[in-house]
């Protein structure tokens, strides 16, 4: 049973006190070492893929798929456009996106090429450095609890009762408050005019 067809039989879970259960089940596939670099933990973690080049790497996160890395593709890779970050400061964020053009950008015009990014890992052999935002986490909600947690301590036979973490019920609360959020949405589309958006002195009193 995937995330996806569990969510609605999960709302009835959200309100309710329920045990951590066992975050230590499971591991992180694949498993890399403590030392190993940014990049390699990011594709360990974030995208599950072991075995990639600087091509392959260059192209998954291109995001717009123009061909070159712009400043905000280089804030997302860092996971920057993720809540997880949503404290870091736009001059970290400003800095952040200089440091990499300063590396990788060899024509310096501003964006990185599949070729620049290619010579900069596999002819200089060099990789993108850790710039101390985590694994840059850079998917949608869904995906990123799906990955980050149900693969580590779900799989296809989990049953609802067995959805008792925290990051369970946050993410499921969430999918009840969009759907009640859709709802009002819905009923207010159904009402020709709505009493609060009319200004004071045209309503009727009494």
């Amino acid at each position: 049973m995937r995330p996806s067809t569990i969510i609605l039989a999960a709302f009835g879970l959200t309100g309710s006190a329920l045990a951590h259960g066992d975050h230590s089940s499971r591991s992180q596939k694949p498993i890399v070492g403590e030392n190993a670099s940014w990049m390699v933990k990011h594709m360990a973690e974030e995208h599950h893929i072991e075995n990639f080049d600087a091509a392959s790497f260059f192209a998954l996160h291109d995001f717009d798929a123009d061909g070159t890395w712009e400043g905000l593709e280089i804030l997302r890779t860092y996971g920057l456009m993720d809540d997880s970050n949503k404290g870091v400061s736009q001059p970290r964020r400003d800095e952040i996106v200089r440091d990499i053009l300063g590396l990788v950008d060899y024509d310096r015009n501003g964006v990185i090429t599949k070729d620049e990014f290619v010579r900069f890992i596999e002819v200089e052999g060099k990789t993108l450095p850790d710039m101390g935002t985590g694994p840059g986490h850079h998917g949608d909600a869904e995906y990123e609890y799906e990955i980050h947690h149900w693969e580590k301590y779900h799989d296809d036979n989990t049953k609802l009762e067995d959805l008792t973490h925290p990051e369970d019920i946050e993410h499921f609360k969430k999918h009840e408050e969009m759907e009640l959020e859709e709802e009002r949405l819905a009923q207010m589309d159904k009402i020709a005019i709505i009493e609060e958006n009319i200004p004071a002195k045209f309503r009727r009193s009494g």
